[in-house]
């Protein structure tokens, strides 16, 4: 036996000092945290990091990016070490929230958890603050309570100070990966659809009402509108929807364009609501009107504009919108009229119709004379005669004069005079 002794002895005398065995000693204990991933392979599908902690004195932080997993106190189930803080950072994929619930919770006991403390962060607030065994009016447990982050991380810190009067048995938490419903959630203005909202695991995607387009924030919903031009000589613009919000992100641009001798006047709606600031003129959201050399606007704001007279027979209107605002927009009806020609006099005997106050580019009169004469009117005859007033705001013509006619009793005696003196 002693040979044999001596033997084991020269092997291990023998051994390189790099593989020989280091067996743990009976004291060291360890705190671990185990995550779990969907996409991982294997038998178990977790991984995890771990602390070394003896008696006391350790402190350590791990991170963990599964979609579920648990962690620990040290030692658990039994008491946990003194002077320990350990940290666990929990992260999960985007479009994900974290929610976090204890299974087994034994702390020290301390007035407003002064002494050992468990402390649940995220984004740089405090979501818990959770100590002893029973929930009194300086401490709380977590019970049944679930601690949801508010986006995709979420902090564990666990702290025990130096001593503990008796023999606590630590914590169990589990924690897991739930799916955000940005759909419902309406308090983040930079996640809200404009139109329709479709929730999926793991995100969200945002859809459009029929006639209008996704935006590239994929979150807008805005319009094509400025194809087509107006030529009727009256009509109404308006913005998308109006009176209800118009578009965000939009350019519109209308056309207005009737025959030369016409111009065209605007009048905007009483009810006038674009987008302003109060320091800065319009730049947000307005509307500019252009004709020929002249610009008019930009608008914004509640005051309407107006009355515009363009005295111009080709009109654009622009209105331009950008990505945010609840504004109910506007609305103006245009109307062509023609250049104005002079209200003519009427010659002796002679009859105009229609009567006018005024008369425009396009308006005739119809001359006749009254019963006795007719119209005469470059040496001849006429019936009647039509004056039309033209785009420069001058007649045709000036209106003929009226001749009396002779009756065919006094016509016949004249032609036998004239014929009779002729045979003479």
């Amino acid at each position: 036996m002693s040979a044999f002794l001596l033997l084991l002895l020269l092997l291990i005398l023998l051994l390189p000092v790099d593989s020989q065995l280091l067996l743990p000693s009976s004291g060291s204990s360890g705190s671990s945290v185990s995550s779990g991933s969907s996409r991982s392979s294997g038998s178990s599908g977790s991984s995890g990091s771990s602390w070394s902690s003896g008696s006391s004195g350790s402190s350590g932080s791990s991170g963990s990016s599964g979609l579920y997993g648990s962690l620990q106190s040290p030692d658990f189930p039994d008491p946990y070490p003194r002077e320990t803080s350990l940290r666990w950072n929990i992260s999960v994929p985007p479009g994900f929230q974290v929610q976090l619930y204890f299974s087994h919770f034994d702390l020290e006991p301390s007035y407003l958890c002064e002494y050992d403390y468990i402390k649940v962060e995220a984004e740089g607030e405090v979501l818990a603050l959770f100590c002893g065994r029973e929930e009194t009016d300086t401490e709380a447990v977590p019970g049944q309570q679930i601690i949801t982050s508010p986006r995709n991380s979420l902090s564990v810190l666990f702290t025990s100070d130096f001593s503990n009067e008796e023999r606590y048995s630590g914590f169990m938490a589990h924690y897991s990966a739930v799916d955000v419903d940005e759909c419902s959630d309406r308090s983040d203005e930079n996640l809200l659809c404009d139109h329709f909202c479709h929730n999926y695991i793991g995100g969200y995607y945002c859809s459009c009402r029929h006639g209008y387009l996704l935006h590239s924030d994929n979150r807008t919903c805005r319009v094509e509108c400025s194809d087509g031009v107006f030529r009727e000589r009256s009509g109404v613009l308006s913005s998308v929807d109006f009176p209800s919000p118009y578009p965000k992100s939009s350019d519109c641009l209308y056309r207005i364009e009737v025959e030369p001798g016409f111009r065209i006047r605007l009048q905007f709606d009483p009810r006038f609501d674009v987008e302003d600031h109060p320091d800065v003129s319009c730049p947000y959201d307005h509307v500019k009107v252009t004709a020929g050399n002249s610009e008019f606007g930009p608008f914004c704001g509640d005051q309407s504009p107006g009355l515009i007279d363009t005295d111009s027979n080709n009109v654009t209107v622009v209105f331009h919108s950008d990505n945010s605002g609840e504004n109910l927009g506007w609305r103006v009806t245009y109307t062509a009229t023609g250049s104005q020609c002079q209200v003519p006099e009427a010659p002796p005997h002679a009859l105009l119709n229609p009567v006018q106050s005024e008369y425009s580019f396009k308006d005739h009169i119809l001359v006749t004379c009254e019963p006795g004469f007719r119209l005469l009117k470059d040496e001849q005859y006429l019936d009647h005669y039509q004056m039309d007033c033209q785009s420069d705001g001058c007649w045709s013509s000036s209106p003929p004069h009226c001749q009396k006619t002779e009756s065919r009793r006094r016509r016949r005696a004249l032609l036998g005079i004239l014929t009779n003196k002729s045979r003479d």
